[in-house]
């Protein structure tokens, strides 16, 4: 299944961790990928990601025509360096976060995951993401 989202990655604690960005169309799920391949993430799908589960756990990837691009708005649709697959541990949802949210989570795709809500197109958004898979994205 394909769906309208970005998926980004962080090397943790010797392995890849996903996080899966979900939003609207001009909402900033780009715009975060590009920030934070520049703090040491790595791109794995811009604006379309194919999803499969297995042994209960989501994975993704680029679509084979949209693999290692990213529409970086203003430039252009640039190459980039991109993992071929990861696993989703993390889904990050668009929008204004509650400032101390409850825990929540996403029961899609047969699974449950843990979700947060961030503005992605605040400077601190990476730094928030990073720090979201370090301790939501364990053991998922």
């Amino acid at each position: 299944m394909i769906h309208h989202a970005g998926l980004i990655a962080a090397f943790i604690d010797g392995g890849w961790r996903g996080a899966l960005v979900l939003g609207a169309s001009g909402s900033g799920k780009s715009d975060l990928a590009v920030r934070c391949l520049d703090i040491g993430f790595a791109l794995v799908a811009d604006d379309r990601v194919e999803l499969w589960t297995s042994a209960g756990r989501l994975y993704g990837r680029a679509p084979e025509t949209l693999s290692g691009r990213i529409e970086v708005r203003g430039l252009d649709v640039l190459a980039e360096s991109a993992l071929t697959w990861c696993r989703v541990n993390l889904c990050v949802r668009a929008g204004i976060p509650d400032r101390i949210p409850e825990p929540a989570f996403i029961d899609d795709f047969g699974l449950r995951l843990p979700l947060i809500t961030l503005a992605l197109l605040e400077s601190s958004a990476p730094a928030k993401l990073s720090r979201a898979l370090r301790h939501l994205g364990r053991g998922q």
